[in-house]
C-alpha cells in the first residue's frame, strides 16, 4: 500500500468509536536507527484543542487496515496523551 492510500483513512478508535481524524493530518516519529515508525502524532481537533499539543499513539496500537479506515486500540498500548511535540 502506499502513503497516499493509507493518507486518506480516517483514524477509528476501536475502544470507543471515536474519530482521531485522518492519518494525513499525523506525523510519524521514526527511530533514527532501525528506521521503524514508532509512533503517530495526531493533531487536536475541534474548536477547543489546544494549539501544540499531539496525541501519540503508537505503532502496535493498529489493529486492522480497512479500505476506509485505520483502527486503533488505545486501551490495549499504552500512548502519551498531549505530548505537546510540535
Amino acid at each position: 500500500m502506499r502513503f497516499t492510500e493509507l493518507a486518506a483513512k480516517e483514524i477509528i478508535n476501536l475502544t470507543n468509536g471515536g474519530r482521531l481524524g485522518p492519518i494525513g493530518d499525523t506525523d510519524l516519529l521514526i527511530d533514527p536507527a532501525s528506521g521503524q515508525i514508532q509512533s503517530m502524532l495526531v493533531p487536536p481537533r475541534g474548536r477547543w484543542a489546544k494549539h501544540g499539543q499531539h496525541t501519540e499513539i503508537a505503532w502496535s496500537a493498529i489493529r486492522r487496515v480497512g479500505p476506509e479506515v485505520l483502527i486503533v486500540d488505545l486501551e490495549a498500548v499504552p500512548l502519551m496523551r498531549n505530548s505537546g511535540r510540535n
